[in-house]
């Protein structure tokens, strides 16, 4: 909600001295969100005047038309001569009133005027857009400086030559924009500001709404209600003998527009002026165009409407619509339609006559229907979030006084009124019962008096009977009218405390991996990025994931925020992936990034669990139901490298990123948790076949594939736009966990030398390296402490089809110094092992 602070001093008499940024700083106290406070023509500096065109010169010879004016305005240039002003509009003619910028004017922008030949002319000064001054959109020539946005404004004939054109057009102010939370409805409307404001100072109010409003009669336009649910009070009033030329005076678009909304014609300017005014949306309708009764009534099957923008829109059985004897004419609450749209042609076709509606509408059935045809207006915006249902007569009535007023029509004596019946809502609230939500000591008079600040009528001594005003739909519980009596006594002055957790409730074990694997690979220059948990069949095409890989099978979201992403993801590498390919499109052409998150799995048979109770903890049993009901939800560890892993600079040549370095950030996650990992050859997905590793486990007991590592395929890389030779790593986290052997122990530095045996061993150039490396270590027994590959060499020395990988043997005892013939005898009982399994045999033998 914009506020303009000229319009808010009209309900509150508020100090002179009061800027914009102070009553923002008591609003902010009193709970409200003032998001900005906008200073509308800073920096402006007159002489901004009205003038008269007295006489206009076409100039000929340029490319486009431009005309040298001469205009009166009066003694404000200090010699009473006519103006000579070189002008390229084409929207006014001699004898209009303009707005025109003198030299040493200053405009907004810092656009400092002064006169300059131009077009072979001379031309002291402007004559002046709604744009040039600031203004923004000033809607169409239906208001009293038409000429709409980019046009000069021409004002009507009745201002004096040389008015003063910045106190005018009101072109001096400060805005304040609130963003209104959903449960302060009363909020946007210049009365709830108003009312909120009035508080914060202590300063009585000038409810706009407390006018006199005729009784209903039985002479008023009919009107049928066929659902008082949807509908509980419904006020109409005629007015008639409009003048369809008259125009919106410039001060009631100037607050319109201030507001946030464009003026567009009189009678409709007067309904919006209305709703910013007092809360109440309006809708004004042709009578003439009004066959019959107008009636309330939820659409029926077929039924559709052509509403005020143009669409035709097919009805719901729930929609709540306005009708007359032909059908709907309006969808209730949200927009009225076009066939009794309030027109603007001119005399003849212009509209004389019409009936102004101010209805209350169930908020539940308006904000259903706002969201169903995605037609957000400003009358749904109120009505969802709670319009003040006694406000409806008034409203009408102020409508109907502006038309009079401004439009020289006639008010009809028949005043109709519908109200279903209703009682006021009351909330029972012991009166220490702030005192406890807050922990503070108010006592009941300040509690009385805040409540009745907010138009609560308050009754009782030690249990109050609160009476809730109408404009306050929010105010349901005790809870409630504590909230207020807290944020209007100031936030800021409660006291703060700090929790006392617990002890013994710190990070569970499965927290406290996570973590740790965090550490280690941001330890090893990884990056942490996260991404949303949505995904689409694109991304696993993209991924090359065959027909029926069992990660295609996904939840459906019933409301996904995306139709392309319409299902919970079950890999974390597209969206891994495309923060890659975001900062590489960015200049960040080295990139390790990593991701733990939850991944989603159908389970096999689709349970909908019973709806659970909110007034009491459910049983276990009803929880264990639901939470059986749910997902499969693993945690994965997903990593992503592209260009170079180590930079190249003094220290000598860099290295690219590849396959090995993205197996061993799956091996730093392993040793977080404690779990021998076995990488095989593996073929899965986006991965390169002949550059994929298998990433193996022992889970419970289990031998079970957890994941894959390697070098993405290049269809692949080209689908998805990333750099070439990208690799990735997507791992089980929690059967990674599961394969741990708990806490890890700190290795026992032993006091004894170590022996070192180097083997070369030959084997076919399709046997793995990893298998290799594991009968070694299993035929090594208990006194290797470690195993290194540092040589795999293939060539001429060897046969065809074959090749040497060349280990690093560390031996060593905890409680004695090995001797030579125990290290030879471990190595060589490796070697035998790896014979046995592999096929190897020591090169040179």
């Amino acid at each position: 909600m914009r506020v303009p602070l000229s319009w808010l001093r009209e309900y509150v008499d508020l100090p002179a001295t009061e800027t914009g940024r102070d009553v923002q700083a008591k609003l902010v106290s009193a709970g409200l969100e003032v998001e900005t406070v906008e200073q509308l023509g800073a920096g402006l500096k007159g002489p901004l005047v009205v003038g008269q065109v007295r006489a206009i010169e076409e100039l000929e010879g340029f490319k486009k038309p431009i005309r040298f004016c001469h205009v009166d305005v009066g003694e404000a240039n200090g010699t009473g001569e006519l103006q000579e002003i070189v002008c390229g509009a084409r929207n006014f003619a001699v004898g209009d009133k303009v707005v025109v910028v003198l030299p040493g004017a200053v405009l907004p922008g810092d656009f400092a005027i002064a006169a300059r030949k131009t077009y072979g002319k001379t031309s002291h000064g402007m004559i002046c857009s709604a744009d040039e001054l600031g203004m923004g959109d000033w809607g169409s020539p239906r208001t009293e400086s038409g000429g709409g946005t980019h046009g000069i404004i021409v004002l009507p004939p009745q201002y004096e030559v040389g008015t003063d054109a910045i106190e005018l057009l009101e072109l001096v102010d400060e805005v304040l924009d609130i963003a209104v939370t959903p449960d302060r409805g009363y909020c946007l409307s210049m009365r709830g500001i108003a009312r909120e404001t009035a508080i914060a100072y202590g300063l009585p109010l000038r409810d706009p709404a407390l006018i006199d409003v005729p009784g209903p009669n039985a002479h008023g336009y009919p009107v049928e209600i066929a659902d008082p649910f949807g509908c509980d009070r419904f006020t109409a009033r005629t007015v008639a003998g409009l003048d369809p030329e008259a125009r919106t005076p410039i001060w009631m678009a100037r607050r319109i527009q201030k507001a946030g909304m464009r003026p567009v014609s009189l009678t409709v300017d007067i309904t919006n002026y209305v709703m910013l005014e007092l809360g109440q949306p309006l809708h004004a309708y042709d009578r003439s165009q009004v066959r019959g009764p107008i009636g309330v009534r939820r659409a029926r099957a077929g039924e559709t409407l052509k509403t005020l923008d143009g669409q035709q829109r097919k009805l719901d059985a729930e929609d709540l619509v306005i009708t007359d004897e032909r059908g709907p004419i309006g969808l209730a609450g949200v927009m009225g339609g076009a066939e009794t749209e309030i027109a603007d042609h001119g005399a003849e076709l212009g509209t004389t006559e019409v009936v102004v509606e101010a209805a209350h509408f169930d908020q539940i059935t308006i904000a259903r229907a706002s969201r169903r045809h995605k037609l957000a207006s400003e009358a749904s915006r109120r009505f969802e979030r709670g319009v003040d249902p006694a406000a409806a007569s008034a409203a009408a009535q102020r409508t109907v006084d502006l038309l009079v007023l401004l439009a020289g029509g006639t008010a009809d004596a028949g005043v109709t009124e519908v109200i279903a019946p209703s009682a006021p809502r009351t909330v029972p609230m012991p009166a220490g019962h702030p005192d406890r939500v807050a922990g503070v000591a108010y006592g009941r008079e300040t509690v009385v008096r805040r409540l009745q600040q907010v138009g609560c009528d308050v009754y009782g001594q030690d249990e109050l009977i609160v009476t809730v005003p109408s404009w306050r739909p929010d105010l349901t519980a005790p809870n409630d009218l504590a909230e207020e009596v807290i944020r209007l006594e100031g936030y800021e002055n409660l006291p703060s405390t700090l929790p006392k957790p617990p002890a013994g409730r710190g990070l569970t074990e499965r927290q406290r991996f996570h973590r740790r694997v965090g550490r280690a690979l941001a330890g090893h220059g990884y990056v942490e990025a996260l991404s949303y948990p949505f995904t689409g069949t694109d991304a696993f095409d993209a991924l090359g994931l065959a027909d029926d890989d069992p990660a295609r099978r996904v939840v459906r979201l019933v409301n996904p925020l995306s139709d392309e992403e319409p299902a919970l993801r079950t890999t974390l590498l597209p969206g891994l992936l495309a923060a890659l390919r975001r900062n590489e499109g960015r200049g960040s052409h080295d990139l390790a990034l990593f991701e733990t998150g939850l991944v989603f799995h159908p389970r096999a048979e689709s349970v909908v669990p019973e709806r659970l109770p909110v007034a009491h903890r459910p049983e276990d049993s009803r929880l264990d139901e639901l939470n059986a009901a749910l997902p499969e939800q693993p945690r994965h560890l997903a990593v992503v490298l592209a260009g170079a892993r180590e930079r190249s600079g003094w220290w000598g040549k860099g290295r690219p990123a590849d396959w090995a370095d993205a197996i061993e950030a799956a091996r730093t996650a392993a040793a977080e948790a404690g779990a021998d990992l076995v990488v095989r050859k593996g073929a899965y997905g986006p991965w390169h076949p002949g550059r994929c590793a298998e990433l193996v486990a022992f889970v419970d007991g289990a031998e079970r594939v957890i994941g894959h590592a390697g070098e993405l395929h290049p269809r692949v890389i080209k689908a998805l736009g990333l750099p070439a030779r990208a690799c990735a790593t997507e791992l089980d986290l929690d059967a990674l966990e599961r394969a741990g052997a708990g806490a890890v122990q700190a290795p026992r530095i032993s006091n004894y030398p170590v022996a070192t045996q180097d083997v070369a061993l030959v084997v076919p150039a399709d046997v793995p390296a990893a298998e290799v490396e594991s009968a070694l270590r299993e035929g090594a027994g208990e006194l290797l402490e470690s195993l290194r590959l540092f040589d795999v060499y293939t060539g001429d020395q060897l046969a065809e089809g074959h090749k040497s990988l060349a280990y690093a043997l560390r031996f060593r005892a905890a409680d004695r110094t090995l001797t030579v013939e125990e290290a030879t005898a471990a190595r060589d009982a490796a070697v035998a092992l790896a014979a046995e399994h592999t096929g190897a045999v020591l090169r040179g033998v």
